[in-house]
């Protein structure tokens, strides 16, 4: 079902999908039980016995990983970012978020706003460029980051208590923003606490403002953070790469 206020229907399979005018507005929607609480235990167990090339914080550059391409395709994980960019919903990036008491980490107030790119091109908007894991990044304008969405698939329950997703609702239309007007608006909205449980999705637009906290309990809470958009392409040569 989906929550904050998003109204929903059934797809094909019998689970439901969010309203995108709903979502559209907000910038961002919970959808809970998308897979069963055995599937992402599996999943888990899957990524937790695979050789990733781990840091503190998880693991990026996972959408090779057959079990994590499998669930990025999985027409459940599909269809709730067709309401955000319409009929087709490539996955092009995933990244994995493992936060418990043991490896412990916050994200302050920000927005995502770096994309993988197959090769480097000097396009204006376009930029300043950086290497992740010899992988090609550069900042992208806001109309390319308006055709993304990313889909959060929670592998263990997320609480209050052990540093859920934080988002400021609607700043995904404001473009993209400086440090001092995201601290001004962290002052003038209200910060809506993503909780979900395990099985659940939370979808967001990677403009919309958010942050996270530390785990303040004893729960993990990894996140399996998958990025779609509408093309993999943006003209002028320009080709996102799969990371």
């Amino acid at each position: 079902m989906a929550r904050n206020g998003h109204g929903a229907s059934p797809n094909s399979s019998g689970h439901s999908v969010l309203m995108s005018n709903e979502a559209t507005a907000q910038g961002f929607a919970i959808v809970e039980a998308v897979l069963a609480r055995t599937e992402v235990a599996e999943l888990a167990r899957i990524l937790e016995t695979s050789d990733l090339d781990r840091s503190r914080a998880g693991a990026r550059h996972l959408m090779n990983h057959p079990a994590v391409s499998a669930v990025a395709a999985d027409p459940r994980m599909l269809a709730i970012a067709a309401q955000f960019l319409g009929e087709t919903a490539i996955p092009y990036k995933a990244t994995l978020f493992d936060k418990s008491p043991a490896r412990n980490w916050l994200v302050a107030w920000h927005q995502d706003t770096a994309l993988p790119l197959s090769e480097r091109r000097e396009i204006p908007e376009w930029g300043p460029w950086s290497t992740k894991a010899g992988v090609t990044y550069a900042l992208a304008p806001a109309s390319a980051l308006a055709q993304v969405v990313a889909l959060r698939l929670h592998l263990d329950d997320s609480r209050a208590d052990n540093g859920p997703l934080r988002v400021l609702p609607g700043t995904h239309t404001l473009g993209l923003l400086t440090e001092s007007d995201i601290a001004r608006l962290t002052t003038e909205i209200s910060a809506v606490d993503c909780t979900v449980p395990a099985g659940g999705v939370i979808a967001m637009r990677p403009l919309i403002v958010h942050a996270s906290s530390k785990v303040d309990s004893d729960l993990p809470r990894r996140v399996l953070h998958i990025e779609y958009a509408r093309s993999l392409g943006f003209g002028d040569g320009l080709k996102m790469r799969l990371a």
